[in-house]
């Protein structure tokens, strides 16, 4: 089975022909990092007209590259949920039309789940396909982590089958990509700023421990996440702490940190980040033990997969719990169709299509 999907949710126009749920045959990707550079972020206005001037030259990139004709589509998958409403708004335009001129299938998919996915694809290079949905054997108990870390959403889930995921906990705040991009315009560092930390806290002489920065827990029990309190951290670690009523407002009690040091505060703000990450995943594992389930995977994706701390984490945390971890591919981590295109061949298998009257829906199930 073929599937054309298309991908608008935020500021990346995106088109993919995936076979069979697994098998990328193309994937194309236009960036708007260049419109949004100056502005330190997305802005949604010059995002969607954009994706309005992109869609048409990437969908036919995309069928271009897979060698396959529009009369070869057996469907039509698009996110359409959730994201920013003018840009989600143009990818499913685009997609009802293909869908009604081709009188083929509609499927809308959850683009947050379907980062959850983007592990299970094959990149051009490898032949063997992934395994399937691990379980086990005489085990009706046995189900996957699933964890997504993006520019706008951090989130945990139980992954049952690819038609039966529950969210478990989500950020009560900043999103873990957000946080990486305020802390990176704290420093300096130009947009996308995530990259920027990352490649930052990697150079010679820094010192992960040379600051104490928060890890978020919040209740003993929460499987929520929390990033606020941790970039203010690090803005008072930069700019100093203000003192309290009383004093003058600006007055620092302490030496600002020199730009030198940034290296070694993004190491440490890199490390408390990806230290809530594993803690939340580890009680996780350990609330669904006290239920009598069991985890045997751990699926991964979104933007912030890419990071190469949180990959090492990552790696070490599966090994530990004796989970087969599903990682992106690096051309899977970001924003891409391909992984809407994976998903939604299996809810497609499943029955579940849409009809022309699919809404853009800016929130996640």
């Amino acid at each position: 089975m073929i599937i054309l999907a298309l991908e608008t949710s935020c500021d990346e126009t995106a088109a993919a022909v995936v076979r069979n749920g697994t098998e990328v045959l193309s994937n194309v990707v236009a960036s708007q990092h260049d419109l949004h550079a100056e502005y330190a972020g997305v802005v949604p206005e010059i995002a969607s007209r954009a994706h309005v001037e992109a869609i048409l030259p990437t969908i036919r990139e995309s069928l271009a590259h897979a060698g396959v004709g529009l009369g070869m589509i057996d469907a039509v998958a698009v996110g359409n949920r959730p994201g920013l409403i003018g840009s989600l708004l143009v990818g499913v335009a685009a997609a009802k039309s293909l869908a009604w001129s081709l009188g083929k299938p509609l499927v809308g998919v959850d683009h947050v789940r379907a980062h959850l996915y983007s592990g299970m694809l094959r990149v051009a290079e490898l032949e063997e396909p992934p395994p399937p949905f691990p379980h086990s054997p005489g085990n009706q108990h046995s189900f996957g982590l699933g964890l997504v870390v993006s520019g706008g959403h951090t989130a945990m889930y139980e992954v049952r089958s690819w038609t039966d995921i529950t969210r478990l906990g989500a950020t009560i705040d900043d999103a873990m990509g957000e946080a990486y991009d305020k802390v990176a315009a704290m420093m300096g560092l130009p947009h996308p700023g995530g990259p920027n930390v990352d490649r930052l806290s990697r150079s010679a002489g820094a010192n992960e421990r040379a600051f104490d920065l928060p890890v978020s827990r919040l209740s003993p029990t929460s499987l929520d996440f929390s990033f606020s309190g941790l970039k203010t951290s690090v803005l008072y670690a930069i700019r100093g702490v203000p003192e309290r009523a009383g004093r003058e407002k600006h007055d620092a009690v302490h030496t600002p940190t020199a730009p030198d040091q940034y290296p070694s505060l993004a190491a440490a703000f890199q490390r408390a980040a990806c230290t809530a990450i594993t803690l939340k995943l580890q009680r996780a594992i350990d609330q669904a033990r006290e239920r009598g389930a069991v985890y045997r995977a751990l699926f991964t994706g979104g933007g912030v997969t890419a990071n190469s701390r949180l990959r090492d984490d990552l790696q070490a945390f599966a090994a530990h719990n004796a989970l087969h971890l599903r990682l992106p591919h690096l051309a899977y981590c970001m924003d891409n169709a391909a992984m809407i295109g994976g998903l939604g061949y299996h809810l497609l298998q499943s029955g579940q299509t849409d009809g022309l009257d699919l809404q853009a829906v800016p929130t996640t199930a």
